[in-house]
């Protein structure tokens, strides 16, 4: 199976004043083609540390990483930006839309960065996005006139649009009511079922069973490894759950 991550003995230091906080100490890990891993662990563990430096918005202190069979270390700014606009999706909890822009510009937005990317085949690929996460009748919406789930459905579109080899997700159902949640761990299931490489940091142990494998985080270390065994089905539960009336 293809390696789609690569990390070897990283190191992420930070200095505060004369005080060195060590956020990573030594990890390696590797994550394959068509995984999907929930990253876990405490506030100060250093799991938001190691998604930045997956996302290539920060650099390792020592270690290697290789994206795509790429190394991250020898790297330029510039090249590490390119690279993380055409391999890589990002989610957020707080979505990040723009405000006064369609959902349709929206999805646009990172093919703007892509100058061999036409703007006939911008739209084109925008609106096929929105149509794969289900919201072909809310392009032209702002996200003012969608709920939270909508609203995250729109992220996931605009992460997918560049067709990244793996889509990085931070605390993606964080906002949202539990119905709203397993809706979107239903698409990302979907997704990953139609091999989307996935990495899904969350605090949530519910939320994470709906992966195929955890990693723990602890004081910079990972403490614990371990493939999903009952895995939750997020179109099955949805199923069973009680309809009620309220928002989507």
């Amino acid at each position: 199976m293809k390696k789609i991550i690569e990390v070897r003995n990283l190191r992420k230091d930070f200095h505060v004043g004369e005080v060195t906080v060590h956020a990573l100490r030594g990890v390696s890990l590797e994550i394959e083609e068509g995984d999907f891993v929930a990253i876990m662990g405490a506030s100060g563990s250093g799991k938001s540390t190691m998604l930045n430096i997956l996302g290539c918005l920060d650099k390792p202190t020592s270690g290697d990483y290789f994206l795509d069979g790429h190394p991250m270390a020898q790297m330029s700014r510039n090249e590490l930006a390119n690279l993380r606009n055409r391999k890589l999706g990002f989610v957020f909890q707080a979505y990040n839309l723009l405000p006064r822009t369609t959902a349709l510009e929206n999805v646009e937005l990172p093919l703007l960065y892509n100058s061999t990317v036409k703007a006939k085949e911008r739209k084109e690929r925008a609106m096929y996005a929105l149509e794969s996460v289900g919201l072909k009748d809310r392009m032209h919406h702002m996200p003012n006139q969608m709920s939270g789930g909508q609203q995250q459905r729109v992220a996931i579109a605009r992460s997918l649009v560049n067709d990244p080899v793996v889509i990085l997700a931070d605390e993606a159902t964080g906002n949202l009511d539990t119905r709203t949640s397993y809706e979107i761990m239903a698409l990302f299931q979907e997704l990953n079922n139609n091999g989307k490489t996935i990495v899904f940091v969350t605090h949530e142990p519910d939320i994470a069973r709906f992966t195929k494998s955890t990693l723990i985080f602890k004081d910079g270390h990972i403490i614990k490894q371990e493939k999903i065994a009952d895995r939750f089905d997020a179109k099955q539960l949805l199923a069973e759950m009680p309809v009620t009336n309220g928002y989507e």
